[in-house]
Protein backbone atom coordinates (compact mmCIF):
# COMPACT_ATOMS: atom_id res chain seq x y z
CA UNK A 1 0.00 0.00 0.00
CA UNK A 2 1.29 3.47 -0.92
CA UNK A 3 1.06 6.40 1.47
CA UNK A 4 -0.78 8.38 -1.20
CA UNK A 5 -3.64 5.87 -0.96
CA UNK A 6 -4.22 6.82 2.67
CA UNK A 7 -6.29 9.88 3.50
CA UNK A 8 -3.37 11.82 4.99
CA UNK A 9 -2.83 15.54 5.39
CA UNK A 10 -1.25 17.16 2.31
CA UNK A 11 1.54 18.79 4.32
CA UNK A 12 2.28 15.44 5.99
CA UNK A 13 2.45 13.72 2.59
CA UNK A 14 5.03 16.27 1.49
CA UNK A 15 7.14 15.42 4.54
CA UNK A 16 6.76 11.69 3.83
CA UNK A 17 7.99 12.29 0.28
CA UNK A 18 11.04 14.20 1.61
CA UNK A 19 11.82 11.26 3.90
CA UNK A 20 11.88 8.96 0.87
CA UNK A 21 8.88 6.81 1.83
CA UNK A 22 6.61 5.53 -0.93
CA UNK A 23 5.26 2.12 0.09
CA UNK A 24 4.14 1.15 3.59
CA UNK A 25 6.04 -1.61 5.35
CA UNK A 26 3.94 -4.33 7.05
CA UNK A 27 4.21 -2.69 10.47
CA UNK A 28 3.38 0.74 9.05
CA UNK A 29 0.30 -0.57 7.29
CA UNK A 30 -1.02 -2.34 10.39
CA UNK A 31 -0.25 0.52 12.78
CA UNK A 32 -1.75 3.22 10.57
CA UNK A 33 -4.91 1.21 9.97
CA UNK A 34 -5.32 0.47 13.68
CA UNK A 35 -4.13 3.64 15.42
CA UNK A 36 -5.23 6.39 13.04
CA UNK A 37 -8.64 6.35 14.78
CA UNK A 38 -7.10 6.72 18.25
CA UNK A 39 -6.94 3.06 19.32
CA UNK A 40 -4.28 2.01 21.87
CA UNK A 41 -1.70 -0.45 20.56
CA UNK A 42 1.14 -2.66 21.74
CA UNK A 43 3.24 -3.82 18.82
CA UNK A 44 5.92 -6.46 18.45
CA UNK A 45 8.34 -5.39 15.74
CA UNK A 46 12.07 -5.61 15.20
CA UNK A 47 14.36 -2.67 14.47
CA UNK A 48 14.60 -1.54 10.86
CA UNK A 49 10.97 -2.27 10.01
CA UNK A 50 9.80 1.36 9.86
CA UNK A 51 8.02 1.46 13.24
CA UNK A 52 9.37 4.93 14.04
CA UNK A 53 7.74 6.43 10.98
CA UNK A 54 4.59 4.42 11.76
CA UNK A 55 3.87 6.07 15.10
CA UNK A 56 5.13 9.51 14.02
CA UNK A 57 2.81 9.59 10.99
CA UNK A 58 -0.06 8.41 13.21
CA UNK A 59 0.53 11.23 15.70
CA UNK A 60 1.03 13.94 13.05
CA UNK A 61 -2.09 12.97 11.13
CA UNK A 62 -4.31 13.24 14.22
CA UNK A 63 -2.74 16.49 15.45
CA UNK A 64 -3.27 18.07 12.02
CA UNK A 65 -6.80 16.78 11.33
CA UNK A 66 -8.66 16.35 14.67
CA UNK A 67 -10.07 19.58 16.12
CA UNK A 68 -10.34 18.14 19.63
CA UNK A 69 -6.56 17.45 19.65
CA UNK A 70 -5.46 20.98 18.83
CA UNK A 71 -2.76 22.04 21.27
CA UNK A 72 -2.12 18.51 22.52
CA UNK A 73 1.43 17.21 22.96
CA UNK A 74 3.04 13.87 22.20
CA UNK A 75 5.52 12.24 24.60
CA UNK A 76 7.85 9.63 23.05
CA UNK A 77 9.98 7.68 25.54
CA UNK A 78 13.13 5.93 24.31
CA UNK A 79 15.85 4.06 26.25
CA UNK A 80 19.00 5.73 24.85
CA UNK A 81 20.26 9.14 23.84
CA UNK A 82 21.21 8.01 20.34
CA UNK A 83 17.71 6.74 19.68
CA UNK A 84 16.26 10.02 20.95
CA UNK A 85 18.36 11.99 18.46
CA UNK A 86 17.40 9.61 15.65
CA UNK A 87 13.66 9.93 16.37
CA UNK A 88 13.95 13.73 16.57
CA UNK A 89 15.69 13.90 13.18
CA UNK A 90 13.05 11.74 11.51
CA UNK A 91 10.23 13.70 13.15
CA UNK A 92 11.62 17.02 11.91
CA UNK A 93 11.69 15.71 8.32
CA UNK A 94 8.09 14.46 8.48
CA UNK A 95 6.88 17.68 10.17
CA UNK A 96 8.78 20.02 7.84
CA UNK A 97 5.64 21.45 6.21
CA UNK A 98 3.16 21.03 9.07
CA UNK A 99 4.55 23.56 11.55
CA UNK A 100 4.81 21.05 14.41
CA UNK A 101 7.83 21.57 16.69
CA UNK A 102 9.95 18.58 17.74
CA UNK A 103 12.80 18.34 20.27
CA UNK A 104 14.72 15.65 22.15
CA UNK A 105 15.73 15.69 25.83
CA UNK A 106 18.38 13.39 27.28
CA UNK A 107 21.17 13.31 29.83
CA UNK A 108 24.83 14.14 29.31
CA UNK A 109 24.14 17.73 28.26
CA UNK A 110 23.27 20.89 30.20
CA UNK A 111 19.79 21.73 31.42
CA UNK A 112 19.76 25.40 30.43
CA UNK A 113 19.56 24.87 26.68
CA UNK A 114 16.83 22.26 27.05
CA UNK A 115 14.82 24.54 29.34
CA UNK A 116 15.09 27.34 26.80
CA UNK A 117 13.82 24.97 24.12
CA UNK A 118 10.81 24.03 26.25
CA UNK A 119 10.06 27.68 26.92
CA UNK A 120 9.68 28.28 23.16
CA UNK A 121 7.07 25.51 22.91
CA UNK A 122 7.39 21.87 21.83
CA UNK A 123 4.66 19.70 20.30
CA UNK A 124 6.61 16.42 20.03
CA UNK A 125 8.74 15.60 23.11
CA UNK A 126 11.28 12.82 22.61
CA UNK A 127 13.35 11.87 25.64
CA UNK A 128 14.91 9.36 27.99
CA UNK A 129 13.04 8.67 31.24
CA UNK A 130 15.65 10.14 33.58
CA UNK A 131 15.91 13.55 31.96
CA UNK A 132 12.17 13.86 31.35
CA UNK A 133 11.48 13.21 35.06
CA UNK A 134 14.10 15.79 36.04
CA UNK A 135 12.59 18.46 33.80
CA UNK A 136 9.06 17.64 34.89
CA UNK A 137 9.85 17.75 38.61
CA UNK A 138 11.74 21.02 38.22
CA UNK A 139 8.65 22.58 36.62
CA UNK A 140 10.28 23.15 33.23
CA UNK A 141 8.22 20.51 31.38
CA UNK A 142 4.43 20.45 31.58
CA UNK A 143 2.96 17.00 30.88
CA UNK A 144 -0.65 17.75 31.80
CA UNK A 145 -1.62 18.30 28.15
CA UNK A 146 -0.13 15.09 26.70
CA UNK A 147 -2.52 13.46 24.25
CA UNK A 148 -0.16 10.76 22.91
CA UNK A 149 2.24 8.47 24.76
CA UNK A 150 4.69 6.26 22.87
CA UNK A 151 7.09 3.86 24.59
CA UNK A 152 9.64 2.72 22.02
CA UNK A 153 11.76 -0.39 22.58
CA UNK A 154 9.87 -1.22 25.76
CA UNK A 155 11.82 -4.46 26.28
CA UNK A 156 15.05 -2.48 26.48
CA UNK A 157 13.43 -0.15 28.99
CA UNK A 158 13.01 -3.10 31.34
CA UNK A 159 16.50 -4.45 30.64
CA UNK A 160 18.05 -1.11 31.54
CA UNK A 161 16.04 -0.63 34.74
CA UNK A 162 13.69 2.13 33.55
CA UNK A 163 10.46 0.44 34.66
CA UNK A 164 10.12 2.44 37.94
CA UNK A 165 10.76 5.66 36.02
CA UNK A 166 8.09 4.78 33.46
CA UNK A 167 5.54 4.20 36.21
CA UNK A 168 6.47 7.54 37.78
CA UNK A 169 5.99 9.34 34.47
CA UNK A 170 2.73 7.68 33.55
CA UNK A 171 1.19 8.66 36.91
CA UNK A 172 1.59 12.38 36.13
CA UNK A 173 0.06 12.03 32.65
CA UNK A 174 -3.65 12.35 31.85
CA UNK A 175 -5.81 9.27 32.36
CA UNK A 176 -5.82 6.43 29.82
CA UNK A 177 -9.18 7.55 28.40
CA UNK A 178 -7.75 11.04 27.75
CA UNK A 179 -4.69 9.95 25.76
CA UNK A 180 -3.63 7.40 23.14
CA UNK A 181 -0.89 4.97 24.20
CA UNK A 182 1.32 2.92 21.87
CA UNK A 183 4.02 0.46 22.98
CA UNK A 184 6.63 -0.92 20.59
CA UNK A 185 8.92 -3.78 21.50
CA UNK A 186 11.08 -6.37 19.77
CA UNK A 187 9.63 -9.01 22.12
CA UNK A 188 6.27 -8.98 23.88
CA UNK A 189 7.39 -10.57 27.13
CA UNK A 190 5.37 -10.68 30.33
CA UNK A 191 6.70 -7.36 31.60
CA UNK A 192 5.77 -5.50 28.41
CA UNK A 193 2.30 -7.02 28.32
CA UNK A 194 1.68 -6.18 31.97
CA UNK A 195 2.69 -2.58 31.27
CA UNK A 196 0.32 -2.48 28.30
CA UNK A 197 -2.59 -3.98 30.24
CA UNK A 198 -2.06 -1.64 33.19
CA UNK A 199 -1.72 1.66 31.33
CA UNK A 200 -3.78 1.24 28.14
CA UNK A 201 -7.49 1.01 27.42
CA UNK A 202 -8.77 -1.80 25.17
CA UNK A 203 -5.37 -2.02 23.48
CA UNK A 204 -4.97 -3.93 20.23
CA UNK A 205 -2.05 -6.32 19.83
CA UNK A 206 -0.06 -6.28 16.58
CA UNK A 207 2.62 -8.89 15.97
CA UNK A 208 5.10 -8.75 13.13
CA UNK A 209 6.83 -12.09 12.73
CA UNK A 210 10.59 -12.41 13.19
CA UNK A 211 12.38 -10.72 10.36
CA UNK A 212 12.38 -12.78 7.18
CA UNK A 213 15.03 -10.29 6.16
CA UNK A 214 17.44 -12.33 8.29
CA UNK A 215 17.32 -15.22 5.85
CA UNK A 216 16.44 -13.73 2.49
CA UNK A 217 18.27 -10.42 2.25
CA UNK A 218 21.45 -10.93 4.30
CA UNK A 219 24.37 -13.08 3.23
CA UNK A 220 25.48 -14.75 6.46
CA UNK A 221 28.87 -16.39 7.01
CA UNK A 222 30.14 -18.07 10.16
CA UNK A 223 33.80 -18.89 10.74
CA UNK A 224 35.04 -21.29 13.40
CA UNK A 225 38.23 -19.65 14.58
CA UNK A 226 40.35 -19.72 17.72
CA UNK A 227 40.36 -16.69 20.01
CA UNK A 228 44.00 -15.97 19.18
CA UNK A 229 43.28 -15.77 15.42
CA UNK A 230 40.11 -13.64 15.51
CA UNK A 231 42.03 -10.39 15.03
CA UNK A 232 43.90 -11.81 12.02
CA UNK A 233 40.62 -12.93 10.48
CA UNK A 234 39.07 -9.50 11.08
CA UNK A 235 41.96 -7.76 9.34
CA UNK A 236 41.75 -10.24 6.45
CA UNK A 237 38.04 -9.59 5.88
CA UNK A 238 38.42 -5.81 5.99
CA UNK A 239 41.36 -5.87 3.57
CA UNK A 240 39.65 -8.26 1.17
CA UNK A 241 36.11 -6.82 1.24
CA UNK A 242 36.97 -3.09 1.68
CA UNK A 243 33.42 -2.26 2.91
CA UNK A 244 32.14 1.31 2.63
CA UNK A 245 30.73 1.05 6.16
CA UNK A 246 30.98 -1.68 8.78
CA UNK A 247 30.00 -2.12 12.43
CA UNK A 248 32.03 -4.58 14.50
CA UNK A 249 30.10 -5.85 17.51
CA UNK A 250 31.71 -6.91 20.78
CA UNK A 251 30.09 -8.19 23.96
CA UNK A 252 31.90 -5.87 26.40
CA UNK A 253 33.08 -2.28 26.56
CA UNK A 254 36.63 -3.37 27.28
CA UNK A 255 36.76 -5.53 24.16
CA UNK A 256 35.29 -2.72 22.04
CA UNK A 257 38.07 -0.31 22.97
CA UNK A 258 40.80 -2.94 22.53
CA UNK A 259 39.59 -4.02 19.08
CA UNK A 260 39.19 -0.41 17.90
CA UNK A 261 42.73 0.53 18.98
CA UNK A 262 44.20 -2.61 17.43
CA UNK A 263 42.44 -1.84 14.15
CA UNK A 264 43.86 1.68 14.28
CA UNK A 265 47.33 0.19 14.77
CA UNK A 266 46.74 -1.93 11.65
CA UNK A 267 45.95 1.16 9.56
CA UNK A 268 42.13 1.13 9.65
CA UNK A 269 40.38 4.38 10.51
CA UNK A 270 38.22 3.18 13.40
CA UNK A 271 36.36 4.56 16.39
CA UNK A 272 34.51 2.81 19.21
CA UNK A 273 31.28 3.80 20.91
CA UNK A 274 30.27 2.68 24.39
CA UNK A 275 27.96 3.97 27.09
CA UNK A 276 30.79 5.56 29.09
CA UNK A 277 31.83 8.03 26.37
CA UNK A 278 30.87 11.69 26.84
CA UNK A 279 27.68 12.61 25.03
CA UNK A 280 29.37 15.13 22.73
CA UNK A 281 31.96 12.54 21.69
CA UNK A 282 29.30 9.89 21.02
CA UNK A 283 27.25 12.22 18.83
CA UNK A 284 30.36 13.32 16.95
CA UNK A 285 31.34 9.72 16.16
CA UNK A 286 27.82 8.76 15.06
CA UNK A 287 27.56 11.84 12.85
CA UNK A 288 30.92 11.04 11.18
CA UNK A 289 29.84 7.45 10.61
CA UNK A 290 26.53 8.49 9.05
CA UNK A 291 28.23 11.01 6.75
CA UNK A 292 30.74 8.40 5.56
CA UNK A 293 33.90 10.08 6.80
CA UNK A 294 34.28 7.21 9.28
CA UNK A 295 33.97 3.75 7.76
CA UNK A 296 34.57 1.37 10.68
CA UNK A 297 32.79 1.52 14.04
CA UNK A 298 33.24 -0.87 16.98
CA UNK A 299 30.32 -0.98 19.41
CA UNK A 300 28.47 -2.95 22.04
CA UNK A 301 24.81 -3.95 21.69
CA UNK A 302 23.53 -1.26 24.07
CA UNK A 303 25.67 1.55 22.63
CA UNK A 304 24.60 0.72 19.07
CA UNK A 305 20.91 1.16 19.84
CA UNK A 306 19.74 4.18 17.90
CA UNK A 307 22.37 3.99 15.14
CA UNK A 308 20.12 3.72 12.11
CA UNK A 309 21.98 3.73 8.77
CA UNK A 310 20.24 2.72 5.56
CA UNK A 311 23.44 2.10 3.60
CA UNK A 312 25.34 -0.05 6.11
CA UNK A 313 27.31 -2.50 3.98
CA UNK A 314 28.50 -5.03 6.54
CA UNK A 315 28.17 -6.26 10.11
CA UNK A 316 30.86 -8.33 11.83
CA UNK A 317 30.14 -10.19 15.06
CA UNK A 318 33.61 -10.31 16.59
CA UNK A 319 31.99 -11.95 19.63
CA UNK A 320 29.06 -14.30 19.26
CA UNK A 321 26.18 -12.62 21.16
CA UNK A 322 25.01 -14.20 24.40
CA UNK A 323 21.34 -13.74 23.47
CA UNK A 324 19.80 -14.99 20.24
CA UNK A 325 17.68 -11.85 19.85
CA UNK A 326 20.79 -9.68 19.80
CA UNK A 327 22.05 -11.62 16.79
CA UNK A 328 18.93 -10.58 14.85
CA UNK A 329 19.28 -6.97 16.04
CA UNK A 330 22.91 -6.86 14.93
CA UNK A 331 22.70 -8.31 11.44
CA UNK A 332 19.32 -6.65 10.80
CA UNK A 333 21.11 -3.30 10.55
CA UNK A 334 22.77 -4.19 7.26
CA UNK A 335 19.69 -4.81 5.10
CA UNK A 336 17.49 -1.73 5.17
CA UNK A 337 15.11 -0.32 2.60
CA UNK A 338 15.14 -3.47 0.45
CA UNK A 339 18.93 -3.58 0.07
CA UNK A 340 21.09 -6.65 0.55
CA UNK A 341 23.56 -6.93 3.37
CA UNK A 342 26.45 -9.06 4.53
CA UNK A 343 27.13 -10.39 8.03
CA UNK A 344 30.22 -12.24 9.27
CA UNK A 345 30.22 -14.05 12.61
CA UNK A 346 33.28 -15.33 14.47
CA UNK A 347 32.64 -18.44 16.58
CA UNK A 348 35.48 -19.33 18.94
CA UNK A 349 35.89 -22.01 21.57
CA UNK A 350 34.77 -19.52 24.24
CA UNK A 351 31.29 -18.79 22.87
CA UNK A 352 30.44 -21.79 20.68
CA UNK A 353 27.78 -22.85 23.19
CA UNK A 354 25.65 -19.84 22.16
CA UNK A 355 25.40 -21.02 18.56
CA UNK A 356 22.61 -23.66 18.86
CA UNK A 357 20.16 -21.23 20.50
CA UNK A 358 20.84 -18.62 17.78
CA UNK A 359 20.21 -21.11 14.97
CA UNK A 360 17.00 -22.29 16.65
CA UNK A 361 15.82 -18.69 16.98
CA UNK A 362 16.37 -17.81 13.33
CA UNK A 363 15.19 -21.27 12.25
CA UNK A 364 18.14 -21.96 9.99
CA UNK A 365 21.67 -23.26 10.08
CA UNK A 366 24.21 -20.53 9.38
CA UNK A 367 26.64 -21.51 6.58
CA UNK A 368 29.97 -22.14 8.33
CA UNK A 369 33.54 -23.16 7.68
CA UNK A 370 36.82 -23.31 9.56
CA UNK A 371 38.95 -20.22 9.01
CA UNK A 372 42.35 -21.05 7.58
CA UNK A 373 45.45 -18.96 6.89
CA UNK A 374 44.26 -17.90 3.43
CA UNK A 375 41.42 -15.85 5.00
CA UNK A 376 43.65 -14.11 7.52
CA UNK A 377 46.04 -11.19 7.32
CA UNK A 378 48.98 -10.06 9.41
CA UNK A 379 48.03 -8.47 12.72
CA UNK A 380 50.55 -5.70 13.35
CA UNK A 381 49.13 -5.13 16.82
CA UNK A 382 50.00 -8.66 17.97
CA UNK A 383 52.08 -8.40 21.15
CA UNK A 384 51.54 -4.63 21.47
CA UNK A 385 50.39 -3.35 24.86
CA UNK A 386 47.00 -1.64 24.53
CA UNK A 387 46.18 0.78 27.33
CA UNK A 388 42.45 0.97 28.01
CA UNK A 389 40.06 2.37 30.59
CA UNK A 390 39.25 0.26 33.62
CA UNK A 391 35.52 -0.18 33.11
CA UNK A 392 33.47 -1.07 36.17
CA UNK A 393 30.77 -3.76 35.88
CA UNK A 394 31.71 -4.47 32.28
CA UNK A 395 29.85 -7.79 32.12
CA UNK A 396 26.54 -6.02 32.78
CA UNK A 397 26.80 -3.26 30.24
CA UNK A 398 23.18 -2.22 30.37
CA UNK A 399 23.39 -1.22 34.05
CA UNK A 400 25.52 1.76 33.10
CA UNK A 401 22.39 3.31 31.59
CA UNK A 402 20.80 3.99 34.99
CA UNK A 403 18.83 7.22 35.02
CA UNK A 404 20.58 10.47 35.75
CA UNK A 405 20.68 12.08 39.20
CA UNK A 406 17.42 13.78 40.02
CA UNK A 407 17.43 17.50 39.34
CA UNK A 408 15.80 18.43 42.61
CA UNK A 409 17.86 16.12 44.81
CA UNK A 410 19.84 17.93 47.49
CA UNK A 411 23.57 17.36 47.83
CA UNK A 412 24.49 15.32 50.85
CA UNK A 413 27.88 16.43 52.13
CA UNK A 414 31.05 17.42 50.38
CA UNK A 415 31.02 14.50 47.97
CA UNK A 416 27.28 14.51 47.22
CA UNK A 417 26.73 11.35 49.24
CA UNK A 418 29.24 9.31 47.26
CA UNK A 419 32.01 7.46 49.00
CA UNK A 420 35.44 8.38 47.66
CA UNK A 421 37.89 5.58 47.04
CA UNK A 422 40.93 5.60 49.37
CA UNK A 423 39.72 8.66 51.31
CA UNK A 424 37.26 9.67 54.00
CA UNK A 425 34.78 12.57 54.06
CA UNK A 426 37.42 15.07 55.13
CA UNK A 427 39.74 14.17 52.28
CA UNK A 428 42.30 12.33 54.44
CA UNK A 429 43.57 9.11 52.92
CA UNK A 430 42.54 6.09 54.92
CA UNK A 431 43.84 3.23 52.79
CA UNK A 432 40.82 0.98 53.24
CA UNK A 433 40.17 -1.73 50.73
CA UNK A 434 36.99 -1.82 48.66
CA UNK A 435 35.37 -5.17 48.04
CA UNK A 436 34.65 -4.32 44.40
CA UNK A 437 38.37 -3.91 43.73
CA UNK A 438 39.45 -7.29 45.04
CA UNK A 439 41.55 -9.29 42.66
CA UNK A 440 40.53 -12.89 42.36
CA UNK A 441 42.95 -15.42 40.97
CA UNK A 442 41.67 -17.16 37.89
CA UNK A 443 41.27 -20.91 38.13
CA UNK A 444 43.54 -22.78 35.81
CA UNK A 445 42.02 -25.42 33.62
CA UNK A 446 43.87 -28.61 34.45
CA UNK A 447 41.96 -30.79 32.04
CA UNK A 448 44.14 -32.33 29.37
CA UNK A 449 44.38 -30.35 26.14
CA UNK A 450 42.77 -31.86 23.06
CA UNK A 451 44.46 -30.99 19.78
CA UNK A 452 42.72 -31.16 16.45
CA UNK A 453 43.90 -29.43 13.27
CA UNK A 454 41.66 -27.35 11.04
CA UNK A 455 41.27 -29.90 8.27
CA UNK A 456 40.11 -32.63 10.62
CA UNK A 457 37.80 -30.24 12.44
CA UNK A 458 36.13 -29.15 9.21
CA UNK A 459 35.17 -32.74 8.42
CA UNK A 460 33.21 -33.16 11.65
CA UNK A 461 29.49 -32.62 11.97
CA UNK A 462 28.09 -29.95 14.24
CA UNK A 463 27.37 -32.45 17.06
CA UNK A 464 30.87 -33.91 16.82
CA UNK A 465 32.35 -30.42 16.78
CA UNK A 466 30.45 -29.53 19.96
CA UNK A 467 31.77 -32.71 21.58
CA UNK A 468 35.32 -31.66 20.71
CA UNK A 469 34.78 -28.24 22.23
CA UNK A 470 33.34 -29.75 25.40
CA UNK A 471 36.34 -32.06 25.75
CA UNK A 472 38.78 -29.24 25.20
CA UNK A 473 37.09 -26.51 27.19
CA UNK A 474 35.22 -27.88 30.19
CA UNK A 475 32.78 -25.65 31.99
CA UNK A 476 33.48 -24.34 35.47
CA UNK A 477 31.10 -26.85 37.00
CA UNK A 478 32.86 -29.75 35.32
CA UNK A 479 36.23 -28.40 36.37
CA UNK A 480 35.11 -27.91 39.97
CA UNK A 481 33.67 -31.41 40.06
CA UNK A 482 36.91 -32.90 38.79
CA UNK A 483 38.93 -30.93 41.35
CA UNK A 484 36.66 -32.08 44.18
CA UNK A 485 36.97 -35.64 42.97
CA UNK A 486 40.76 -35.41 42.96
CA UNK A 487 40.72 -33.84 46.42
CA UNK A 488 38.51 -36.60 47.83
CA UNK A 489 40.62 -39.29 46.23
CA UNK A 490 43.73 -37.84 47.86
CA UNK A 491 42.07 -37.77 51.25
CA UNK A 492 40.78 -41.33 50.85
CA UNK A 493 44.24 -42.47 49.76
CA UNK A 494 45.88 -41.69 53.14
CA UNK A 495 46.88 -44.77 55.15
CA UNK A 496 44.83 -45.34 58.28
CA UNK A 497 45.43 -47.75 61.15
CA UNK A 498 42.73 -48.51 63.73
CA UNK A 499 40.79 -45.48 62.56
CA UNK A 500 43.77 -43.13 63.04
CA UNK A 501 45.64 -41.18 60.41
CA UNK A 502 49.27 -42.24 60.24
CA UNK A 503 50.44 -39.32 58.11
CA UNK A 504 53.10 -37.08 59.70
CA UNK A 505 51.67 -34.39 61.94
CA UNK A 506 52.28 -30.75 61.25
CA UNK A 507 53.69 -28.36 63.82
CA UNK A 508 50.23 -26.95 64.56
CA UNK A 509 48.89 -30.45 65.19
CA UNK A 510 51.78 -31.21 67.53
CA UNK A 511 51.24 -27.97 69.45
CA UNK A 512 47.56 -28.76 69.86
CA UNK A 513 48.40 -32.24 71.18
CA UNK A 514 50.91 -30.84 73.70
CA UNK A 515 48.30 -28.38 74.92
CA UNK A 516 45.78 -31.18 75.39
CA UNK A 517 48.32 -33.26 77.38
CA UNK A 518 49.10 -30.36 79.75
CA UNK A 519 45.38 -29.82 80.29
CA UNK A 520 44.82 -33.48 81.16
CA UNK A 521 47.74 -33.51 83.61
CA UNK A 522 46.45 -30.42 85.39
CA UNK A 523 42.96 -31.91 85.63
CA UNK A 524 44.29 -35.08 87.29
CA UNK A 525 46.37 -33.07 89.77
CA UNK A 526 43.37 -30.94 90.67
CA UNK A 527 41.15 -33.98 91.18
CA UNK A 528 43.70 -35.44 93.59
CA UNK A 529 43.70 -32.30 95.76
CA UNK A 530 39.95 -31.78 95.60
CA UNK A 531 38.19 -31.66 99.02
CA UNK A 532 35.62 -34.34 99.84
CA UNK A 533 32.03 -33.81 98.85
CA UNK A 534 29.61 -32.08 101.18
CA UNK A 535 27.87 -35.40 101.69
CA UNK A 536 31.05 -36.74 103.33
CA UNK A 537 31.47 -33.83 105.82
CA UNK A 538 30.38 -34.38 109.51
CA UNK A 539 28.37 -32.01 111.65
CA UNK A 540 29.55 -30.59 115.02
CA UNK A 541 27.53 -33.06 117.14
CA UNK A 542 28.75 -36.01 115.12
CA UNK A 543 32.32 -34.90 115.61
CA UNK A 544 31.84 -34.63 119.44
CA UNK A 545 30.22 -38.06 119.51
CA UNK A 546 33.13 -39.57 117.62
CA UNK A 547 35.57 -37.84 119.98
CA UNK A 548 33.95 -39.42 123.06
CA UNK A 549 33.81 -42.78 121.36
CA UNK A 550 37.55 -42.64 120.74
CA UNK A 551 38.23 -41.72 124.40
CA UNK A 552 36.02 -44.55 125.61
CA UNK A 553 38.00 -46.99 123.56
Amino acid sequence: MNFTELSLNANLLSGIADAGYETCTPVQEKVLSGAIQGTDLYVQSQTGTGKTAAYLITIFQQLLSADNLKGKKALIMVPTRELAVQVEEEAKILARYSGLKCASFYGGVGYDRQKQRLAKGVDIIVGTPGRVIDLQESGSMDLNNVGFLVIDEADRMFDMGFYPDLRTLIKVLPNTNERQTMLFSATLNTYVKNLAWEYTEDAKEITIECESITVSEIDQFLYHVSSDDKMKLLCGILLREKPESVIVFCNTKRASEVIAKRLQYNGFETEFIIGDLPQSKRLQIIDSFKKGSLKCLVATDIAARGIDIDDLAMVINFDLPNEAENYVHRIGRTARAGKRGKAYTFCSEQDVYNLPSIERYIEMSIPSEVADETLMAEDKSDGIYIKITNYYDDEHDFKNYSREKKYSREKRGKYDGKRQYNSNRSGIKTGYKQDSYKKYSKKQNTIKDFHQDAEQLSKLSFEERMKVYKQKYASNNQLAASLDKNKNSKQNGKKRYNGKNTSPKSNSQKNRQISVNHSNAYSKKYEAKKLPDKSEKLGIFAKIKNLFNKKGK
